[in-house]
């Protein structure tokens, strides 16, 4: 299990990314537009660094839903490969056979 502070640090990222999202999006599209002035563009990336630094999507770190793991994580389940192999044998998750050869 991983610690508790990790987990709601991970969750108040995701908070920060999902409310600057579309403010980022808009600046990111004024710096890549070739079209507008030099002077604009570079406004543009002086706003962007005053944006929090956890309010960048790169920054979230992804993790199993159940234990918090952060390593060996399956992004279509949001599972570690321990918690999925656990809850698999279970038979907890549906359509997860037990592979045996």
């Amino acid at each position: 299990m991983a610690k508790v502070s990790a987990i709601e640090n991970n969750n108040k990222k995701r908070k920060l990314v999902k409310k600057y999202a579309s403010k980022r999006a808009e600046l990111k599209a004024i710096i890549s537009d070739r079209s507008l002035p030099i002077e604009e563009r570079f406004k543009a990336q002086l706003a962007i660094a005053e944006l929090p630094r956890n309010s960048a999507k790169i920054r979230v770190r992804n993790r199993c839903g159940v234990s918090g793991r952060p390593r060996g994580v399956y992004r279509k389940m949001g599972l570690s490969r321990i918690a999925l192999r656990e809850l698999g044998n279970q038979g907890q998750i549906p359509g997860l056979v037990k592979s045996s050869w």
